[in-house]
């Protein structure tokens, strides 16, 4: 689809990190905006930023965790805008540690915001979507660990990787059944944001990765950049959306391995 002014964005987790810059974005496009997060604080200063920039714009605190919600968070976005043009479905979590050492809830936690949620977006903003006849887009924030894989990132790159294989079956069904509804996968690697603070690895190697990880983020890609190359992905119909094509050799060589049954092998460039 075209992005154009007037159309209205569903963000969620917009309160810091790439939902914000995709939000800040958004409003200089003329887009009008639905913002959702479980940050009050955050989610008060973004959209008074923006309203005083003269974008429109509805705020309400949601976990993505909770059906009923997004239900409410759709509903007010269709009370206010009458419709919904584009859905980000971007709230997320990173948590390090080893596979069986991170809890049962830490395991629930990541599948509940990184995964449920998304398909919570899914199950609440689809039908209206596809009632409203017309092109739209949703796109689902996944991360290169839903391409590669790293130690001591078990929760985080299942739910990821998860993610990936939802957002191209979405893709799929949308073709099959002939819809204007476009789909996009965003799989980065670091871009500046306050994931880590979501961190509740124990010590040891898992400690020690997300510390490499935590300087990684720090120094990642703005978010701002972020949004310009995702807005552009959208407006050219674009399924995958890869805006680290360094981490491209990585993928290419654990595709190979796959195809030539070699045991996988992991470099700390792939993180």
């Amino acid at each position: 689809m075209s992005v154009r002014q007037g159309q209205v964005a569903v963000i969620t987790g917009a309160a810091s990190g790439i939902g914000r810059g995709m939000a800040e974005h958004a409003a200089k496009l003329g887009l009008r905006l639905v913002l959702a997060d479980r940050d009050q604080a955050g989610l008060d200063d973004l959209a008074g930023e923006l309203r005083a920039s003269g974008c429109e714009v509805l705020a309400r605190v949601t976990d993505v965790a909770s059906e009923a919600d997004l239900a409410a968070l759709r509903d007010a976005a269709l009370a206010q805008f009458g419709g919904v043009d584009l859905l980000f479905n971007n709230a997320g979590v990173m948590q390090t540690g080893a596979s069986w050492e991170l809890s049962a809830a830490q395991w629930q936690r990541m599948l509940d915001i990184n995964l449920v949620g998304v398909i919570n977006g899914l199950r609440v903003f689809m039908p209206t979507l596809l009632a409203q006849g017309r092109p739209a887009h949703v796109i689902n924030t996944a991360s290169l660990a839903g391409l590669l894989t790293s130690p001591f990132l078990a929760a985080y790159t299942v739910t990821k990787q998860a993610l990936v294989a939802l957002s191209e079956v979405l893709h799929h069904e949308m073709v099959a059944l002939g819809s204007p509804v476009g789909v996009s996968v965003l799989c980065p690697g670091p871009v500046a944001s306050r994931i880590m603070a979501s961190d509740q690895g124990g010590e040891g190697a898992g400690a020690a990765l997300g510390a490499v990880l935590e300087q990684s983020i720090r120094q990642g890609m703005p978010a701002d950049e972020l949004a310009q190359i995702v807005f552009q992905a959208i407006d050219e119909k674009r399924f995958w959306i890869l805006p680290h094509p360094d981490f491209k050799p990585a993928l290419q060589a654990r595709t190979q391995s796959i195809l030539d049954e070699t045991n996988p092998v992991f470099l700390m460039a792939d993180v």
